[in-house]
């Protein structure tokens, strides 16, 4: 990594972890050199207006006595599919607990019910793939979280304890279930932050061995093919006792990082923020370039939709209109 770069990530580990920023950055440096070297094969323009992505559940098409991802190749090739997508958004395809592949017990392996890693290669031949990348959470399966809860080293400080008398109400809430969620540990009883229900654990990012292991993930997808990755619920990454915990400056530096590492030794793949947020909260991970390269338009498809079933763009164009 040119020193450019390395400066670049190191403003936003000072932001993030004051003193700690150098060491932290020694260990990125020294993971991007485990990954090999950086990805060129990427061309300059990302995307245009010929480009149609589809958004697939790995097993959304089957056939008996066949792996889905398999099953998902040949249909898109039997039914001539194949010529108009040219990226695919795989769902998440590795073992899970629940949420609709959400909860992910392992970052690192495809679910054996899918398929493999050669089945997502082969479909990488063809076209860009997009991985989620899910940062805020991992199962209460997964072997970090089964590590923390038996209070091994380093696990046991990757997800954030909460005291009984710590004020929460005004913390920003996605979904209805409870905000802790009270596990038994080798250490007693604790109160565990779970933004998106008992069974997603939140991982701590004030510990930099978090950021490290996420950005272990990053890399090890962009080595297996993908192209874009989705940060999902990024906004609620951060979490600050006091604030709403959405969309915190370090949050802001973290989406910053990413694409600064991704910049330096992919540069091409693509970061896309899944920040489900008013309007001009959204459009700040895009930060002029500096964050994310692309982010969701949430209110665009039920307003296209309901337009081509009224035959009635009204309601399309006074939101656009705002944009």
């Amino acid at each position: 990594m040119d020193p450019s770069a390395a400066a670049g990530l190191r403003a936003q580990l000072l932001q993030l972890y004051g003193s700690g920023a150098d060491g932290c950055l020694k260990k990125i440096l020294e993971l991007a050199a485990s990954h090999g070297p950086p990805v060129r094969e990427i061309p300059a323009e990302p995307w245009d207006q010929r480009d149609v992505l589809l958004i697939t559940y790995p097993d959304q098409v089957t056939c008996p006595e066949e792996r889905p991802l398999r099953t998902l190749r040949r249909f898109l090739g039997k039914t001539e599919l194949e010529e108009l997508f040219t990226s695919i958004h795989l769902l998440p395809f590795f073992p899970s607990s629940s949420d609709d592949g959400f909860a992910i017990i392992d970052y690192k392996k495809v679910d054996p019910a899918l398929g493999d890693w050669g089945d997502v290669r082969d479909l990488g031949r063809r076209y860009r793939l997009a991985f989620d990348l899910v940062l805020n959470h991992v199962s209460s399966q997964s072997a970090w979280f089964q590590d923390y809860l038996r209070g091994v080293a380093p696990d046991r400080r990757y997800f954030i304890e909460v005291e009984p008398d710590t004020p929460t109400a005004g913390v920003t809430r996605p979904r209805e279930s409870p905000l802790l969620t009270s596990f038994a540990t080798s250490r007693g009883p604790r109160r565990l932050w779970t933004t998106f229900g008992p069974d997603q654990i939140d991982l701590n990012f004030h510990e930099p061995e978090v950021l490290l292991e996420i950005i272990d993930v990053l890399l090890f997808y962009v080595s297996r093919g993908a192209r874009i990755l989705r940060l999902d619920a990024i906004a609620y990454l951060w979490k600050e006792i006091g604030t709403p915990c959405v969309s915190l400056p370090q949050t802001h530096a973290v989406a910053k990082l990413l694409r600064q590492a991704l910049d330096a030794l992919a540069p091409g793949v693509l970061l896309l923020a899944e920040a489900n947020l008013p309007q001009s909260q959204n459009l700040r991970y895009l930060a002029a370039g500096e964050e994310a390269h692309l982010v969701y338009q949430f209110s665009l498809p039920p307003l296209l939709l309901e337009g081509l079933l009224s035959h009635d763009a009204r309601s399309l164009r006074a939101w656009l209109k705002e944009l």
